[in-house]
């Protein structure tokens, strides 16, 4: 006998949690199946604890600072206690999981901990932990199952101690402070680990494909990022690829080649830290029993509306594809239940859609690197923009916390003055770049910014000045 439902929802992440809750709450009968643990990947392994071990590191880095600002500590006696920091991470992660628990139940969602796998398109099965099964049917189903860090691929990987192979996830269970550690990949997830790690005392190198680190950003802000790594002191080889592994005492020896056609080099480590990509959580899933389409790489294909190729059947956050953000992925819910759930108003609203949506993100580097809207290198036609850049140690706020290091950089349409994209790797970045987000929501022109009376010292009053470097 199979249990029928108006709403099923398939993972628990930051776009199916709330969404359960809203049908459930609006008197649709609702489920929602989990394989692992309520809140997903932002609460369990992703935003939540990585920006608390984030925090650690960036005290350890102040008390090593001390002195900077008069204040006599001993650099070389600030201690770390890894166990401690892992503790406090945990302990967050569970308060935040515990909310959203708490949520469901009060919402009156019936929970089912276990996989979930398509039947056909209205139909799903759960397989539960010891083996029992459950068949339930649905009118509409939702799929955010998210992605998880690609497997390790190197020559020779599977001989080494599982203990010293690590991805984004395992690296937060750490009991101790790895000698030396190799991350492989220079993105956002391998430069956030590589400096936290060094922070924290251990050697670090980076091992990245590309001529720069963070593809993505236009050169100047990844090359302003790389000078920043190198002075904390990571060991960064751009244009490096990993050929080969070999274990080496407790740790490893790495064979890589340093530009194209190079000899090979060797590396001696203690853990490596894979980051160079992620995939979907959709292999379990039986997605062509249900008739749902998935691009080249496996992500499920949506259009604006977040609907797939069988209707009634819609897919939220990570798993549809890039970008892969916890805001993206709570925009989702909102798409969704705006669309589907009826509204209090009495005015008739258009359709919400991820058309036109403006995707702000924040790099927890230190200082951070915050984006949004448009790269200059995404615009191809260079007369019709101005640019304008400036050095955060221009900014009165920032060299009065000594955290001058970073840059601002902005562009603005030519002729409408209107802001098309805006940057900050500069001490609380993402704040900064919320403020510009603010005026490109609005429609405001870079002249209004720098008009605008801001309170001094604050960050927010660099924005009288930036425009000034307009070209």
């Amino acid at each position: 006998m199979s249990t029928h439902y108006q709403a099923l929802i398939l993972g628990s992440g930051q776009a199916g949690t709330p969404l359960a809750s809203a049908f459930a709450k609006a008197g649709h009968k609702t489920a929602l199946i989990e394989r692992a643990h309520i809140a997903g990947c932002c609460v369990n392994e992703g935003c939540t604890p990585t920006k608390t071990l984030i925090a650690s590191g960036h005290v350890a880095y102040l008390a090593k600072r001390g002195p900077d600002y008069g204040v006599l500590v001993n650099r070389d006696e600030v201690k770390v206690d890894m166990k401690k920091i892992r503790q406090r991470k945990r302990d967050i992660v569970d308060s935040f999981r515990g909310g959203s628990e708490r949520r469901l139940k009060e919402a009156g969602v019936d929970v089912l901990m276990g996989e979930g796998a398509f039947v056909d398109e209205r139909t799903v099965k759960v397989r539960f932990e010891g083996g029992e099964e459950k068949v339930v049917t649905a009118d509409r189903i939702f799929v955010n199952t998210g992605e998880r860090p690609a497997p390790a691929k190197l020559e020779g990987v599977e001989k080494l101690d599982p203990k010293i192979v690590l991805d984004s996830t395992s690296i937060q269970e750490l009991d101790e402070v790895p000698e030396h550690l190799v991350v492989i990949g220079g993105g956002y997830v391998g430069v956030e680990f590589a400096q936290l790690m060094r922070r924290l005392g251990a050697r670090v190198s980076v091992l990245q494909r590309g001529k720069q680190l963070l593809p993505r950003e236009d050169p100047e802000i990844a090359k302003c990022l790389f000078d920043i790594l190198k002075e904390d002191g990571l060991d960064i080889l751009l244009e490096s690829q990993a050929v080969g592994i070999e274990p080496h005492g407790k740790g490893f020896k790495l064979k890589y080649q340093e530009g194209k056609g190079g000899p090979e080099k060797e590396l001696i480590g203690s853990h490596i830290l894979f980051a160079a990509g992620r995939i979907p959580n959709t292999e379990a899933l039986d997605l062509s029993a249900a008739g749902i389409k998935t691009n080249s790489k496996g992500y499920i294909a949506t259009n604006p509306f977040l609907e797939t190729s069988t209707p009634n059947i819609y897919a939220l956050g990570d798993v549809k594809g890039p970008p892969a953000f916890t805001h993206i992925s709570y925009d989702d819910f909102r798409i969704l239940s705006h669309n589907l759930l009826p509204s209090s108003s009495s005015s008739p609203t258009p359709k919400s859609s991820t058309t036109n949506r403006l995707v702000p993100y924040v790099v927890y580097t230190d200082p951070q690197l915050a984006h949004i809207g448009l790269h200059e290198h995404e615009i191809p036609d260079r007369k019709t923009i101005q640019v304008a850049k400036m050095p955060m140690s221009y900014v009165a706020r920032a060299l009065e916390t000594d955290e001058s290091r970073g840059m601002m950089k902005a562009v603005v349409n030519r002729e409408t003055g209107l802001i098309l994209g805006f940057t900050c790797l500069g001490m609380e970045g993402g704040e900064l770049m919320a403020v510009v987000q603010m005026a490109m929501m609005g429609g405001v022109r870079w002249e209004v910014l720098q008009r605008a009376v801001w309170a001094h010292p604050s960050l927010a009053e660099s924005l009288n000045n930036l425009w000034g470097f307009l070209e």
